[in-house]
This record gives C-alpha cells, structure tokens and sequence, in this order.
C-alpha cells in the first residue's frame, strides 16, 4: 500500500503544480549524469536520504500521471518489486539505459536523491485531472 508524502520542498511543489500535460518529471538516483540545461532539484542528503522510492511515493502521490519511462534494466536491481508496486496500473515505456539517458535532455526536470542503487530511475509523464 502507498503511503501519502507530504512534499515540503517549495521549489518541489512548483515544478509539480506547474508541470502541464506531457512534461516528464525524472526522479533519479545520486549517480543519473544530469544535462546541464535541465534543471535540478537535489534532495540528496545522505547515502539513500531520502531514499529513490521515497521520493517516486511523493511525487506520485503530488502529480497526475499519464505513463512513466524506465529503463529496462531497473528490473533486475533489488529495488524492482517495491517499485513494480508503484508502477501497478501505469503505463511504462520502457528503453535501454543509453535511451533513457538521451530522454533526460527533454525532462522539465530531475529530481535527485539519495539513492545509490544503480538504475533508480523513472520518468514521470505528466497527465491531466480531467
């Protein structure tokens, strides 16, 4: 079961208030190599704080959803079955690493944390409420 995150970040909260229809919003682990026209919201403090599904849980608990993006090699990472529970119901379009990597330069955003779990990446696409 999800558990709703309360999102305290104020420059977090804008980005998701005014991302529109199609924008991808990145939540990424500490070591995801970011292009440097996109912006960055780095929430990492400490090794895994917070943690890469912590702040995939606020985020999706925040945004509303249209698919995600992953590579396909984040499904063979330990991580894989509690975000298997986040994607239930989602679209995903899945792509190689490499793939995944040449997307970022399109994300309105990435938001970093602390995670240092290889292949902790998803691309979330924004939807609409209506």
């Amino acid at each position: 079961m999800l558990r709703h995150e309360l999102i305290l970040n104020p420059r977090l909260l804008a980005l998701l208030a005014g991302a529109g229809h199609g924008d991808i919003i990145v939540v990424a682990d500490s070591g995801l190599p970011i292009p440097s026209t996109v912006e960055v919201v780095d929430l990492s403090l400490s090794r895994a704080v917070p943690s890469f599904l912590q702040v995939l849980d606020a985020v999706q608990q925040t945004l509303a959803i249209d698919r995600a993006l992953m590579a396909t090699e984040t499904c063979d990472q330990p991580l894989w079955p509690e975000l298997d529970v986040h994607l239930h119901g989602i679209a995903v379009d899945e792509m190689s690493h490499e793939q995944f990597k040449c997307r970022l330069s399109s994300a309105r955003t990435i938001l970093r944390s602390g995670e240092c779990t290889p292949y902790a990446n998803v691309g979330w696409v924004a939807g609409v409420t209506f």
